[in-house]
């Protein structure tokens, strides 16, 4: 996304991939590619080494764009060293970690009175025994902080638990300490979600933003976005915009907020300091998208100001079938979601640049296949007095 984004408008795109066949590797509107594979347990050091060897490559100073938490957290971190070769968001160094634990998180939250769900974090074995007598099922178990998911993963992802006995079983895997937090569920029949796409500058203040309304997701109601519309939403806008500036963030921003009927606010679920996977579905009348508008501010120009495309679709393909016959099966509704959606922004397929589809067909039919032999048995596996709780993997 964040290549044709910018590749369409001229600008010259340089893209590290982990092999040379991954559907960003495809991509007509490339200028460089740089294979690096990496696994998110490498030393800090070498991979501000990595970065500063491939700036010097492009030889002028580009905008870094991070596509996960991992990558915003290395460069918030590391923004002294790479800037130069780099053109940054002046963020405060500790903020992205902070926002990417959602131990972190919810204290920002707690902090500022920002509504979230409620969450305990254990300290060891116990302390999950203490919480299965008493908590009320399902509950959502997600690992703590950015890059131990990647060195010691408690769960594959957002895991949905329904019941004790399933908690316990998972939790003998987890260590004497845990990296997980437990967070109570929001069930889809009381609950909206609800996403926003920003860009803050230096200030803070958001020089886009918009919200939109999450229909499906893959695996179901806890996994990534299979298809979503734009719905203005000015309490979410300003909601988000306000809780940006009291936390001082600067660059792109990916939340997951979700309305809870039963007491009639919005908690917020995630807020991912970096570019979500579905940002293409917003763009404003002006053609501002969240990188766009990064690019500009970045580059020294102005970003043009404009009202999202409201009613507009985006559908991720190798996805979204799957997710729609799950939501047929388990009913539940989108109040806000249009009936009929004014444009639609598919995430792999574009006349302008195929490869990127056909490459993402070859290389997700396998891992498909295997991720739906493993949700089966994982509910075989919880039995039918665990109902319900299937792992969900994000």
């Amino acid at each position: 996304g964040a290549i044709r984004s910018l590749g369409r408008l001229g600008v010259p795109m340089y893209a590290i991939t982990e092999d040379r066949f991954t559907p960003a590797a495809a991509s007509r509107y490339l200028r460089g590619r740089f294979v690096w594979p990496t696994t998110g347990r490498e030393e800090p050091a070498h991979l501000v080494d990595g970065l500063l060897r491939i700036g010097r490559r492009i030889g002028r100073p580009a905008v870094l764009i991070p596509t996960d938490e991992e990558a915003a957290v290395l460069i918030a971190e590391h923004a002294a060293a790479l800037t130069g070769p780099f053109l940054l968001p002046r963020v405060a160094a500790g903020l992205p970690r902070r926002l990417a634990s959602k131990e972190g998180l919810h204290e920002l939250c707690a902090e500022h009175g920002v509504p979230s769900p409620a969450a305990v974090f254990p300290r060891s074995y116990a302390d999950i025994e203490a919480y299965a007598g008493r908590a009320r099922f399902p509950v959502v178990a997600k690992n703590r902080e950015a890059f131990l998911r990647r060195r010691w993963p408690a769960v594959a992802g957002t895991t949905r638990i329904g019941g004790p006995a399933q908690l316990l079983d998972l939790a003998r895997d987890w260590g004497p300490r845990p990296g997980v937090i437990l967070q109570e569920y929001l069930p889809r029949e009381e609950a909206e979600d609800w996403i926003v796409h920003a860009y803050f500058d230096a200030d803070s203040a958001a020089l886009a933003l918009f919200t939109g309304v999450k229909v499906r997701s893959w695996p179901p109601h806890a996994g990534m976005t299979a298809c979503a519309y734009v719905v203005d939403n000015p309490e979410l806008a300003e909601l988000s915009a306000q809780f940006a500036k009291r936390i001082g963030f600067s660059g792109t921003a990916d939340l997951d907020w979700r309305f809870d009927r039963r007491d009639g606010r919005y908690k917020l679920l995630d807020f991912n300091p970096r570019m979500g996977a579905q940002f293409r579905l917003f763009e404003s009348e002006a053609g501002v998208d969240v990188v766009r508008a990064q690019h500009l501010d970045l580059t020294g120009r102005a970003v043009p100001e404009g009202e999202q495309r409201a009613g507009h679709r985006f559908v991720v393909e190798n996805i979204d079938l799957p997710a729609l016959l799950a939501y047929r099966r388990s009913g539940g509704t989108t109040p806000h979601a249009p009936a009929r959606a004014a444009g639609t922004e598919l995430a792999w397929f574009a006349g302008d640049d195929p490869l990127p589809f056909f490459t993402m067909l070859a290389r997700c039919a396998g891992p498909g296949v295997r991720h739906l032999v493993q949700l089966r048995r994982t509910g075989r596996r919880a039995g039918p007095d665990r109902a319900g709780g299937g792992a969900a993997q994000r």
